[in-house]
């Protein structure tokens, strides 16, 4: 089911009444996902993407805009009648009930021709059980279960009701890490196999880039960026969604633009074709350093951190925005542990300029 948010905005009343200032949640936003697709919505904390998938599925109302599923215009319609499955971050199980009768719930509410015998209910309980790998656990109450296996419990009874549309709201925020890594994959397995259309909020760059097939950028209710995860991630949009994504994360410089050359200080780090002079903002990522005696760009050397197949290098430099920065070189490349500098060069695809005053990225010639 291809879902398009078509000019969707969100404005919730002030609560100030002195100033009056209404809060713009989402502001005019176009995407449309594909269908059988998991996209992410990604961003900060109060950056839209939670009130986004609440309007999706129909618990918050629509300021402005319109919501389709396929061709089905469902902005007005109430969220019984849209379709979709919605995963909470805490789980919101029912403790009293059995995983057998919280995955059943959604169906004994089915009324009229969508209403199903009690075998036929059953039998579909099992069967998404089976999905998520919970059917030897039908019997148990939620408080008999770890945190993975309540948030499996969730899953299906949400997936239970067959429907057009899965959301997925930070449902992997209160889980230890090791959990939250083998429940991702569980999701993207999942996925596959039901070519459910998918939506996945979450504040985890890491989590989202794993798992999605298309992320959407989002700060203060504005999309930055949308594509596929390492194509964002390769060529940033600007500043914002470099910074945002990686880890570690960007090191940010203040350099110009001087006679179509990136300089950062007095280094002459690399050309800049067909670009006119002016300040700007540099971004190299960590694995865009490459050690280089003879390399244009200098750094004072703070600590070399062994990471087994890679070296970490922590640095400092005079134009970084960042007290130190981290540049990440393979393991066999001879660092001097002892010296108090380190000499790079840089790899052009991994390094990024942005305007000063917008923070829109420049391209640079290839």
């Amino acid at each position: 089911m291809e879902v398009t948010l078509q000019n969707l905005t969100k404005v919730f009343p002030s609560r100030n009444k002195k100033s009056g200032e209404e809060v713009i949640a989402v502001n005019d936003m176009s995407i449309t996902i594909p269908d059988g697709k998991l996209v992410g919505l990604l961003g900060p904390s109060g950056c839209g993407k939670s009130t986004t998938l609440y309007m999706i599925c129909g618990l918050q109302k629509a300021t402005g805009g319109k919501i389709f599923f396929g061709k089905d215009d469902v902005t007005n319609l109430t969220p019984e009648n849209r379709g979709v499955g919605l995963v909470f971050q805490n789980y919101a199980l029912y403790p009293h009930l059995t995983v057998k009768q919280n995955i059943l719930f959604p169906l004994q509410n089915l009324k009229g021709e969508d209403k199903l015998s009690k075998e036929e209910m059953l039998k579909r309980a099992v069967d998404v059980a089976k999905l998520v790998q919970i059917d030897n656990l039908l019997d148990r109450k939620p408080s008999e279960l770890s945190g993975g296996q309540q948030q499996r419990v969730a899953i299906a009874r949400a997936l239970v009701k067959m429907p057009r549309v899965l959301l997925l709201d930070e449902p992997l925020s209160n889980l230890d890490a090791r959990l939250r890594l083998q429940t991702r994959e569980e999701i993207r397995r999942i996925q596959r196999e039901t070519k459910i259309t998918t939506v996945f909020v979450t504040h985890d760059q890491e989590e989202a880039m794993s798992i999605s097939d298309e992320i959407v950028i989002m700060k203060l209710g504005v999309v930055q960026q949308i594509g596929k995860p390492q194509d964002v991630y390769d060529s940033p949009a600007n500043l914002f969604v470099a910074k945002f994504l990686g880890t570690p994360p960007i090191n940010v410089f203040s350099g110009y633009v001087k006679n179509e050359k990136i300089c950062i200080g007095d280094d002459v780090v690399l050309p800049a074709k067909g670009i006119e002079d002016q300040e700007v903002w540099v971004g190299i990522r960590p694995e865009g350093f490459v050690l280089d005696d003879n390399g244009a760009f200098h750094c004072g050397l703070n600590a070399v951190e062994v990471m087994g197949r890679d070296v970490s290098i922590v640095a400092t430099n005079d134009n970084a925005v960042s007290p130190t920065i981290r540049a990440i070189i393979p393991s066999d490349s001879g660092v001097d542990h002892e010296s108090k500098s380190v000499t790079f060069s840089l790899k052009p695809y991994k390094t990024f300029i942005f305007r000063k005053d917008t923070e829109e990225r420049i391209y640079l010639e290839k």
